[in-house]
């Protein structure tokens, strides 16, 4: 769902980059409007909060959200880029009418994504009614957003219209979002009978999708179903084991106990992350983790393995352990594809599943760069646009409240300008 790869288009913001910038906006865009255009995409490298920007600079940031140069795709890139950048710091009373404007009507199918994208980041009063008109959209990008918001925003009033999508939703990337919007209010009876159907029917990677989200919303209604799921082995086992570890119920280890003994190596990793969530054994079991992760990384032969363990690391250090998420970072840093891109995906989905964990990683981190840079690259592969840009507001609250010199300034600053955000 994401554009081009970020990392590599990452140049940073020079004054080619701001030319690039400026050359994609609309050609009507006065000059007054393209120069404060450019000031409010300096002002990124340097956060100071919200930054001035006129109503032509912001109408012509949002067309250059759509900017594509098939000739000079890096070029495009950046153009895209500083649109982001100086959009996110517009004081909101201005930016957000524009966007909802572009979200709604403008003619640029891509514009209209990416400016829903940055609207949900502002936190405003009138997001809720835009991303509602939004469900019943036919473009796939947008229906997906929307589920996205109301996986973090749950409402009720909405509820109906989720369980009604269920129905015609059979895109790839938009059920599963609609799958995580259902299981944040699976406290409620419909979404509870719903789900427990999901689990056991349909596709594979549907079914996996509502496995992850049962784990992911502790509904421990469903430890049953996902007991049976992991007697019967095949590629559900490891995430039904996952989504055990999550629920934290002790019904499932009498399954944990049997798959020690019988399933095969490959997913040991995960039966022993699960357990360890268990809160059972953790210390010894992460041990156990950390040196499986560094000896499938040295030996490219056992990549399934390398799989299930950075499954289980990171699933772990969602939990807020220390230890499985500065081995994933300890063991990826330095190594090279296709074990990185494994590490590095791992590592990207701790950032988004649990932010503060991350954030508190990275003001203690040694190589804090390198760490970044493995983010970086684990951002480029999931493209998860809404995930990350709730991910890049979080940063730049942060950044803006802490104080001068302090830990989380220089962590913001330097999240800020590696990613380029």
């Amino acid at each position: 769902m994401s554009n081009p790869s970020r990392h590599s288009a990452r140049i940073g913001l020079t004054a080619i980059a701001v030319a690039a910038l400026l050359a994609a906006a609309v050609a009507t865009t006065r000059v007054d409007a393209q120069g404060s255009l450019a000031a409010a995409a300096a002002a990124a490298a340097q956060e100071r909060g919200p930054q001035p920007l006129t109503a032509d600079a912001i109408q012509a940031a949002i067309n250059a959200l759509g900017t594509v140069d098939a000739s000079a795709t890096n070029a495009a890139f950046t153009a895209r880029m500083n649109a982001a950048r100086a959009l996110r710091r517009a004081p909101a009373d201005a930016v957000v009418p524009a966007l909802i404007k572009a979200v709604q009507s403008n003619e640029n199918q891509y514009v209209r994504f990416r400016a829903l994208v940055l609207l949900t980041a502002f936190n405003d009063a009138r997001t809720p009614s835009v991303v509602r008109e939004i469900m019943g959209n036919p473009n796939d990008r947008l229906r997906a957003v929307a589920y996205m918001y109301y996986e973090h925003h749950p409402a009720g009033e909405v509820l109906p219209t989720l369980l009604q999508a269920l129905g015609r939703e059979d895109s790839e990337f938009v059920r599963p979002a609609l799958i995580r919007a259902l299981a944040a209010q699976g406290s409620d009876p419909r979404v509870r009978e719903t789900l427990l159907m999901e689990v056991g029917r349909g596709q594979d990677y549907f079914r996996s999708a509502v496995i992850e989200a049962l784990g992911d919303y502790r509904l421990t209604y469903a430890v049953e179903p996902l007991i049976a799921i992991g007697k019967q082995g095949g590629p559900l086992q490891v995430d039904a084991v996952v989504a055990l570890g999550k629920l934290k119920d002790q019904r499932a280890m009498d399954l944990f106990a049997a798959l020690q003994r019988s399933a095969p190596r490959d997913s040991q990793p995960t039966v022993a992350a699960a357990i360890c969530m268990l809160g059972i054994n953790c210390d010894a079991h992460v041990t156990y983790l950390v040196d499986t992760l560094r000896f499938a990384e040295k030996n490219p032969g056992f990549q399934e393995l390398l799989r299930n363990t950075v499954t289980g690391l990171a699933a772990v250090a969602n939990t807020g352990n220390a230890t499985a998420l500065n081995a994933l970072f300890e063991v990826g840093m330095p190594s090279s594809d296709p074990a990185r891109a494994r590490i590095a995906l791992g590592v990207g989905t701790v950032a988004i599943r649990n932010t503060p964990a991350m954030l508190s990683f990275l003001e203690t981190a040694t190589n804090r760069d390198g760490a970044i840079e493995l983010i970086a690259e684990g951002f480029d592969m999931l493209e998860e646009d809404y995930e990350e840009e709730s991910f890049f507001a979080a940063v730049r609250r942060g950044y803006w409240r802490a104080a001068e010199e302090s830990a989380t300034r220089k962590v913001g600053q330097a999240l800020i300008e590696k990613l380029e955000f």
